[in-house]
């Protein structure tokens, strides 16, 4: 997707998007120790609990050790009853890193909740062929619109060292999910 702009245009867009997404980062809570903790509560710390009595939870820490980024991914997948999809109801995140993973776990937050399981699966594995082209992107566009802001991770994708870093979030989004859905089996 290039927008009708140079090379080094694209690159600077890509720049400044990840360097905002990391300094403001969407989905982010602080996980309170002990979820259940009434400590945490009161001492006034976000506590992530399932919001819906009809989702449920699962959760993925992620590690990169070439980096160390790090980050835990909280799921709540709603039970999918009535003949309705499975839809990943929240998601939220914490963790520390680089700006590429900080930026791709804020951008895939935005992507991915509020859609079906399948929806969501579906954009991961886009975002993995991204991540493969080696900075080509994807070859058809209408493909890449789906990714919205993500697509500015073509540029990183350039960067063998640095694909573990985009892809830290995707993996664990797509590990607390699947063991959300497991619990409601």
């Amino acid at each position: 997707m290039d927008f009708g702009m140079s090379g080094d245009d694209l690159e600077q867009m890509y720049q400044e998007v990840i360097l905002e997404a990391s300094r403001n980062p969407h989905g982010r809570e602080r996980f309170a120790p002990d979820l259940a903790s009434e400590q945490s509560a009161q001492a006034g710390e976000s506590v992530v609990r399932a919001s819906h009595e009809y989702c449920a939870a699962g959760e993925s820490h992620q590690f990169n050790p070439t980096c160390g980024d790090e980050a835990t991914i909280h799921a709540e997948v709603s039970d999918g009853g009535d003949g309705r999809p499975h839809t990943i109801e929240r998601l939220v995140w914490d963790g520390h890193g680089c700006s590429i993973s900080q930026a791709s776990l804020s951008i895939m937050v935005d992507l991915v909740e509020g859609k079906t399981v399948d929806e969501a699966m579906r954009l991961a594995g886009l975002f993995h062929q991204l991540m493969d082209s080696r900075g080509a992107g994807l070859s058809d566009e209408s493909v890449e619109e789906d990714l919205g802001d993500a697509v500015v991770f073509q540029g990183v994708s350039k960067y063998p060292m640095r694909i573990k870093c985009a892809l830290l979030g995707w993996e664990g989004m797509k590990a607390s999910v699947a063991e959300a859905l497991a619990r409601m089996q």
